[in-house]
């Protein structure tokens, strides 16, 4: 999360990307026959508000041409974990698989360990109260929901936070960094196939 220096797998792929869209794209592919012969199969994909700080610049995904910034590509990649679960759904879903993203919340653990504590205490103050840590067990609630709740049964490609769908934001709002709900393009169909074609071509698939 928000690595302060750009840094490239050995393939040439920016880290964030690579770890929290690439990797478990990887996974989800090498587990499809296994999930498929349950018949009735969820995959819970961890997201996080930080994705509206952007959507997936194709153009530039790794960061070749425009300057780096730790949030922008750390959005990018949590975008792409709510476009893979549209897809996977789209895919899958008559394989008895279904996905669906989740923002756990602002849960304090090691994942903000590249992250300035002064940075974080700034931001918690500037988002007027909107930043609020949870407990482990508080954080976790989504994605158990997500992952067991039979009022989920055959659902798939959404996005919810605090043990709800999430409403969608067709634009931000007031030139503040919303801290709720999900924005249009990471639910979007036409996005949520490119990007699979893509990551599929940086497997080598």
């Amino acid at each position: 999360m928000a690595l302060k220096e750009l840094e490239l797998t050995g393939e040439g792929y920016e880290m964030q990307f690579a770890t929290n869209h690439l990797g478990h794209f990887a996974l989800a592919l090498g587990l499809h026959d296994a999930l498929a012969a349950d018949g009735n199969a969820r995959i819970v994909s961890v997201s996080s508000s930080g994705h509206l700080r952007s959507p997936i610049v194709f153009e530039d995904i790794h960061f070749g041409f425009r300057p780096y910034e730790p949030f922008l590509a750390y959005g990018q990649s949590k975008t792409a974990n709510v476009l893979f679960a549209v897809e996977a759904t789209r895919r899958w879903e008559q394989d008895g698989i279904t996905a669906n993203a989740l923002m756990p919340g602002g849960i304090a653990t090691n994942l903000q360990r590249h992250v300035d504590p002064e940075y974080m205490e700034r931001a918690r103050a500037q988002s007027g109260g909107q930043i609020r840590f949870k407990t482990v067990e508080q954080g976790a609630a989504t994605s158990v929901l997500v992952a067991v709740s039979p009022q989920l049964e055959g659902v798939g490609g959404r996005y919810f936070e605090d043990c709800n769908e999430a409403q969608v934001l067709m634009k931000r709002g007031d030139g503040q960094f919303a801290m709720h709900g999900v924005a249009w393009y990471a639910l979007d169909a036409a996005v949520a196939e490119r990007l699979w074609e893509e990551s599929l071509s940086m497997l080598g698939r």
